[in-house]
């Protein structure tokens, strides 16, 4: 059976969704990272890079959440492409493309504006307008077509979905004004029962919510050196 190590946040969220829609039996194994699990020895055997989320397989472990993704739908043979080099080539381009530029500028441009001790107004500027910049590729191709490689749902429209239930978050509130391709896609998406059932998982355990010097310590470990 499959461990899924999860968090209640985007990245989970995506691999959440894919099992809930593939049906494959797993075991979800809480990992409470304002409380510092994700730093256990026995995680970090798993993830050495100590973020969330990862899974076991048997003595398969695959850590990040877009090879995730890739390891499970190759594993089932589900939610991929047509098997052509070029509907490859756009599945790779477009997994790569959340995982390096969705994922990362967004989680700064939150960390910029919410939690830095310090409110730069270029860092802020920054990385606000480059995960604007990201979305707006990811808008301008769901303008194409229903679905991010066309007419067919794929693990991209499962990992575009994962970060897209915190663009207002990441944005600010009107940020689906300018993204309204995004948003029908977020919200075709929700409405999926197995994205339903994903959403709820977070229901099953109590995790630490609140960002007390705790929660910092462990969320960002990076500052540890820095003088108070």
């Amino acid at each position: 059976m499959i461990k899924f190590y999860y968090h209640p946040s985007p990245n989970p969220a995506k691999i959440a969704l894919f099992l809930e829609e593939t049906g494959l039996p797993y075991e979800m194994v809480p990992v409470d990272t304002r409380r510092g699990d994700q730093f256990k020895p026995e995680f970090l055997a798993i993830n050495p890079n100590g973020k969330t989320p990862a899974i076991t397989d048997g003595d398969v472990k695959v850590f990040d959440s877009n090879a995730i993704l890739l390891y499970l739908a190759e594993k089932t043979g589900q939610f991929l492409p047509e098997n052509t080099p070029e509907a490859r080539g756009q599945m790779l381009s477009w997994l790569m493309f959340v995982a390096t530029g969705i994922g990362p500028y967004c989680g700064q441009a939150v960390h910029f504006s919410l939690h830095a001790p310090e409110k730069l107004p270029y860092a802020i500027n920054r990385y606000a307008r480059e995960a604007e910049r990201h979305w707006g590729i990811i808008n301008d191709q769901l303008g194409k077509h229903r679905y991010m490689l066309g007419d067919a749902y794929t693990l991209i429209d499962m990992s575009v979905w994962g970060w897209a239930t915190r663009a207002q978050f990441a944005l600010g509130d009107e940020a689906f004004g300018k993204l309204s391709n995004v948003k029908r896609h977020l919200d075709e998406i929700s409405a999926r029962p197995a994205a339903q059932r994903a959403v709820a998982l977070k229901e099953q355990f109590t995790f630490k919510m609140e960002v007390d010097e705790e929660a910092r310590k462990f969320l960002f470990p990076q500052n540890k050196h820095l003088v108070a």
